[in-house]
């Protein structure tokens, strides 16, 4: 009988120590699963990172600037407009073809300017000037242009300038030297144009800015 006791007495322990030990277990699985199933903290202010970040779409992105109108309205008189087209040729190193010219008509035109030389940057800056088809693979040597501004009244005090170039780009072959027109993707028409605004109202158009000195 004592030996019976003292048996049912040590079931009776061991069983105690088994449920002592299944209840440590879940608690270590309910800490686990609850560090598990924590939501990330949020950012308040800082949107940047973690759950308080928000849409962001284009942000850092430089502004993209609107084609400059081409003809473009002036608030001039003629004569100014006329003299400033002559003084911003000038600093551009253009130089007005006197016998295509006719200034009484409101018409200047540029002798050709040549914008780039050498093989090796002729076919970039070509490129960024003019459409040149991609299946064209002459070797372009130079490359120039030519412009043609006008001037046309719209009142007394006010007019439309148009600018147009001609762009040619040069390759020399075993037959010789040719220039070929391409169409232009108005790069030299905008630059003009930009510089002429700025030069009769001393402010750039709307989107640029001030080239540095």
């Amino acid at each position: 009988m004592f030996r019976l006791t003292g048996v049912l007495l040590l079931v009776t322990l061991s069983a105690s120590g088994a449920l002592a030990q299944g209840k440590g277990i879940d608690k270590s699985n309910e800490r686990v699963r609850d560090s598990g199933s924590k939501a990330p903290a949020n950012n308040g202010s800082k949107t940047d990172v973690g759950a308080g970040r928000g849409m962001d779409f284009g942000k850092g992105r430089t502004p993209e600037v609107p084609p400059i109108p081409n003809p473009y309205r002036v608030t001039a008189r003629r004569d100014v407009i006329l003299k400033a087209i002559e003084d911003v040729m000038r600093n551009e190193k253009l130089v007005m073809d006197e016998i295509t010219s006719k200034p009484s008509e409101g018409i200047i035109v540029s002798q050709p300017y040549t914008f780039i030389k050498g093989a090796v940057v002729s076919q970039s800056e070509l490129n960024r000037h003019a459409e040149v088809p991609v299946s064209d693979a002459r070797g372009w040597t130079r490359g120039r242009y030519t412009l043609n501004v006008e001037v046309q009244p719209i009142d007394g005090s006010s007019a439309n300038v148009a600018v147009n170039a001609k762009i040619e780009g040069r390759t020399d072959g075993a037959t010789g030297a040719e220039w070929v027109t391409l169409p232009s993707r108005g790069v030299a028409e905008e630059k003009f144009l930009a510089a002429l605004v700025t030069a009769i109202t001393g402010a750039p158009p709307p989107g640029r800015t001030l080239p540095n000195p």
